[in-house]
Order: structure tokens, then C-alpha cells, then sequence
């Protein structure tokens, strides 16, 4: 059997699907419309599935033969976003948007598993449908891990529809792709007083903005520019009024990294430095930094059978070459626990005046890049068992 015509066949229900998730979308944890429409489609096919931590949807296909097992992930929530295209499928729930492409990878997943539920006499093992929660949140995947969603699972590919990528191309490679995310927070602590005597006071701005101001250079001078570091410092909160120097200064910034040995370092750094600056000024550093999720790093024998996978669809010569990105993805919870990968494939429109970046209130996707998404689960998966 051709899987691209089995594929092809469920066109134009792969798009109505996307255009009904993106007409609803939900956030994170309270993906409750999602969830059902999920259970609602699997029924039709006759997939047995059970819920995971809360709105997550976890189903089998189970093939003919015995053999391994395989999971395939897509993250279902949506982000808290005023819509402003014009599309006639548009959010019709105010301040949510599904503006990062989750919407086609339910509808893709959900694809494959019809397709794969008409092949499993020749599939060897069976296929873990993982559809995921609160992924915007880097939070859905560390609770379903905990939940053993990858008992018995050999490998695992997740897939991330990109808008910076022409549809019809497809990047999947070895090795680091997207960062950790750890959230910083410091205090600067000194002695408040008036505005106009400030030798009776420890200013905490002063502190708080030479660090802000000199914390870059300490960056580039400890990571290696081969391993890069990202920190940024997003919120400043100090003070109440014009004339009054504060006693606190409070700053929150992220760090992103794409190895533990720079997060360690960079994140021993931050509390050096913070600590060095504040003696300099008379004050005191609170420094707190929580682990978010960690770099997504990709196995290379899993990307190289998707890499295979990925040619059979769009060809070799679509298979390209992209920078990582220090963006992050929960994802890299299951890559932590076993050998897998996430492939970016390509949503961009030939007409770049469409194209705008993941997050952004006029995000859209290529519908064609969906049938390519959906190809890519299932032949990942059915090579992966019937090799």
C-alpha cells in the first residue's frame, strides 16, 4: 500500500480538522473542547486511549506482529492572544489564539492515526499517540513523564510546524536544537530614604542597573561563543514615587542555554556577579534560579531514521540545515528519558508578506505543510517498527 495515497486521502479532513482546533483554541491546562475532540476521533477509529495528566490524551495502536514500541507527540494548547487575521476560521475565543501552529499538530497527529490505524496489518509493534497539554507553559511533558506515559517506549518523535521555514522543507538533525529556559529572579537590597540625600541611603537601582548594564559582558566572557548563552533581563520593579530612593529593586530574566555544563556555569555567574555588584554599591543580592525546562537535544540515530523518513516525503534535497534556536520546548522531557528528536517541518508561504513569526496575533500556517506533517509522523513510525 502507497502511504502518500493513504495520506492524500485525508486532506481535506486534516484541514478541516486544524481549522475547527483553530476556531477553539484553549489554554494551557484547560484544553477541555480539545481533549474531547480528540477522544471523539479516536473512537471513530476505533483507538483505545486514557487521559494523562488532566486534559492530555494518550492512545495505542497496536499492530499486527509483535515488536516495539514507538510514540509520536503533539501539543494541543493555545496561547493567551487577541487574533487579528482575517481568516474565516479565526478564534472565536477572545484573548486566545492558537498562534503557534498546535492546532496543526493535533490535526496532524490525529491524521496519522487514521492512516496507521489502515496499515496496522502491516505495522510490527505499536505506536504511543501522545497529545500533549500545556506545552506553552514547558509544563505538560515533565507531568506526563511523571505519569510513565514512556514505559516501554523505544523512541519518540515530536514534530513543530515553523512559519521561518518554506513549506515543503524539513529540518531534522543530531544534537542541540532548541534551549533550557530557566527563570531568574534577583533582589537588590538596600536602605530607602529621600531623593536628595542619597548618601543616607543604599540605593538598590543603582546596584540593580549596574548589573543589568554589566552582566552581558560577564556572559560573553565565561560561555564560549561556539556554546552559546542568552540572558535577558524582561521586568524591573522598584520604587513608589519620584523623590523616594527604595529599599529593594527587583529584576526577573530568563536564561537560555544549550548544554547542562553552560547552564551550570552561566547560572553560577549570575549569582557571582549579582552578589560582587551589590557589595560594590553597599547592598545586598537575593539570587533565585528556577530550572525550567532543558535543552531539546536530539538523538542522532532517531534524526537519522527521521531524516530518512523526511526524504521519502519532500525528497532529499528539501532536507536542510538550520540553526538552532533558543527558543525552548518542553519536548526535551522526553528526550531526556529516551532517544528521539523534534523536526521542524516547514509552514512558511511562498509569499513572505504572510509569513510572521510563532506568538505574533497574525500567525498563520501553509495548510499545504499539513499533509507533510502528517506523512512524517506515520512513515517516521512505520519504518522506525518495520525496519
Amino acid at each position: 500500500m502507497d502511504f502518500k495515497e493513504v495520506l492524500r486521502a485525508e486532506k481535506e479532513y486534516l484541514i478541516e480538522l486544524r481549522r475547527e482546533f483553530h476556531k477553539n483554541p484553549e489554554k494551557s491546562w484547560e484544553e477541555y473542547r480539545t481533549s474531547e475532540r480528540i477522544k471523539e476521533e479516536l473512537d471513530k477509529i476505533g483507538v483505545e486511549y486514557k487521559s494523562c495528566a488532566g486534559t492530555g490524551v494518550v492512545a495505542v495502536i497496536e499492530g499486527a506482529k509483535e515488536g516495539k514500541t514507538v510514540a509520536l507527540r503533539a501539543d494541543i494548547d493555545a496561547l493567551e492572544l487577541d487574533e487579528e487575521t482575517e481568516l474565516s476560521f479565526k478564534s472565536e475565543n477572545k484573548g486566545l489564539m492558537h498562534a503557534c501552529g498546535h492546532d496543526g499538530h493535533t490535526a496532524m497527529l490525529l491524521t496519522a492515526a487514521r492512516a496507521l490505524v489502515k496499515t496496522k496489518d502491516q505495522l510490527s509493534g505499536r505506536v504511543k499517540l501522545i497529545f500533549q497539554p500545556a506545552e506553552e507553559m514547558v509544563a505538560g511533558a515533565k507531568e506526563l513523564v511523571k505519569e510513565g506515559v514512556l514505559k516501554d517506549v523505544e523512541a519518540i518523535l515530536g514534530i513543530h510546524l515553523w512559519s521561518g521555514l518554506k513549506t515543503g522543507k524539513i529540518n531534522v538533525e543530531a544534537g542541540p536544537r532548541m534551549a533550557s529556559g530557566d527563570y531568574v529572579m534577583i533582589n537588590f537590597i538596600g536602605a530607602g530614604g529621600h531623593g536628595s540625600l542619597p548618601q543616607q541611603t543604599v540605593d538598590p537601582i543603582a546596584a540593580a542597573s549596574a548589573f543589568v548594564m554589566e552582566s552581558q559582558a560577564v556572559m560573553s566572557r565565561e560561555s564560549s561563543p561556539l556554546d552559546p548563552v542568552v540572558f535577558t533581563i524582561g521586568k524591573i520593579d522598584s520604587g513608589s514615587r519620584f523623590n523616594i530612593i527604595p529599599s529593594r529593586a527587583e529584576l526577573e530574566g530568563t536564561l537560555r542555554c544549550f548544554s547542562e555544563k553552560s547552564r551550570t556555569n552561566a547560572s553560577e555567574a549570575i549569582e557571582r556577579f549579582a552578589n560582587k555588584i551589590a557589595a560594590a554599591y553597599r547592598a545586598e543580592a537575593e539570587v533565585e534560579i528556577k530550572e525550567g525546562t532543558p535543552p531539546t537535544v536530539n538523538d542522532a540515530e532517531i534524526a537519522a531514521y527521521a531524516q530518512k523518513a523526511a526524504a521519502e516525503i519532500v525528497g532529499e534535497d528539501s532536507i536542510i540545515s538550520m540553526e538552532k534556536t533558543t527558543g525552548s520546548e518542553d519536548m526535551a522531557y522526553y528526550l531526556n528519558e529516551i532517544p528521539g528528536c523534534l523536526a521542524f517541518v516547514g509552514a512558511g508561504f511562498e509569499d513572505d508578506s504572510k509569513n510572521f513569526p510563532h506568538h505574533h496575533p497574525e500567525f498563520n500556517i501553509d495548510e499545504d505543510s499539513l499533509l507533510i506533517g502528517a506523512s512524517l509522523y506515520f512513515n517516521f513510525a512505520f519504518n522506525y517498527l518495520n525496519q
